[in-house]
């Protein structure tokens, strides 16, 4: 079972890790067999290795600024929902859904994200 601090600050250090752009604060956030998966983009980025490279290679999506609003919306054992509003200037405004499943060290095996553009 994992906890609201804990959530709360893997996605602390998310965003921190997207705001750094550096490969060692995202990898930071992965197991080494962790899975990212985006919809409704089909982003499967499978391994650490795939997750940092993937992730970096969107470093132009901060083109101008951003900001990004979330929330907790249920911690169910080693898994959260969250909610998120993500504000970018080049690109517009994305409301997300996220799931993410934590290990007993914080660092997450499975993020699942639902993202749809409201506002451009």
């Amino acid at each position: 079972m994992i906890s609201e601090l804990q959530v709360t600050k893997w996605v602390k250090r998310y965003v921190e890790a997207w705001r750094s752009g550096e490969a060692k604060d995202v990898a930071a956030l992965f197991t080494a067999d962790a899975e990212y998966h985006e919809q409704p983009y089909v982003t499967d980025w499978i391994g650490r290795p795939a997750i940092v490279e993937g992730w970096l290679s969107r470093e132009d999506w901060q083109q101008g600024g951003w900001e990004f609003e979330w929330s907790i919306l249920a911690i169910n054992g080693d898994t959260a929902a969250i909610e998120g509003t993500g504000t970018y200037a080049e690109l517009g405004t994305f409301a997300n859904l996220w799931t993410v499943t934590l290990d007993g060290r914080g660092k997450c095996g499975m993020f699942r994200m639902w993202n749809t553009q409201v506002e451009n």
